[in-house]
């Protein structure tokens, strides 16, 4: 379960924002891929958080509903909360790898303020100037990386929620964007839309 047990060391090294990353939408056949960046508070690191942040973690591990209303607090009591995407057409153009990169870097450039590290889940991200550090499984191991996992995800279900009154037929409300089977029928009786990801196998 993730943890401020880094955070919490390098509070005591002299760092006050720590920016943790994640991004969702990876494997998604529509849309775009979507990074997060969250720094906490700095108090919550040198003293107790509110006990809601208990509940903070992967946020595939976290039940819609509460992933929601996480979302939503830490929208309102996060020190800052950065959000970048990569489009459909640069996933295309540049690979998945690279988009999400560049997701994640928008999403930091995005911050109000410059962090002093960042924790990333996975690897490091190229063409920062911060310290960062690359966490395998990071949104399991850092309460900042899953705060971040939780925002990224929020945010991108809400994206895929309006474009299924867009694009009527292909599920996207329940399916996000990946290949589930009514997703994939729908892709082989209609086509697919402009904001498919030309370089994913569509089925």
């Amino acid at each position: 379960m993730a943890s401020l047990r880094l955070e919490k060391e390098l509070a005591r090294g002299g760092a006050r924002r720590i920016a943790g990353i994640d991004e969702v939408g990876r494997g998604s056949l529509f849309g775009p891929v979507v990074a997060a960046a969250v720094i906490l508070p700095a108090e919550w690191l040198l003293r107790r958080p509110p006990a809601w942040v208990g509940d903070v973690d992967d946020s595939k591990l976290v039940a819609p509903a509460r992933r929601a209303e996480l979302a939503a607090a830490l929208l309102r009591e996060a020190a800052a909360v950065g959000v970048g995407l990569a489009s459909a057409t640069e996933i295309d153009a540049l690979n998945i790898h690279w988009a999400a990169q560049l997701a994640m870097v928008r999403a930091v450039e995005s911050l109000p303020d410059p962090p002093d590290v960042l924790l990333v889940d996975g690897f490091q991200i190229k063409d920062v100037k911060y310290r960062q550090m690359g966490i395998p499984r990071g949104d399991r191991t850092s309460r900042s990386i899953a705060a971040a996992s939780i925002v990224a995800k929020v945010f991108r279900d809400g994206l895929m929620t309006t474009f299924d009154a867009l694009y009527e037929g292909y599920g996207l409300a329940r399916n996000k964007g990946y290949g589930t089977e009514e997703h994939l029928r729908a892709l082989r009786e209609k086509g697919p839309t402009g904001l498919h990801r030309t370089s994913f196998k569509l089925g």
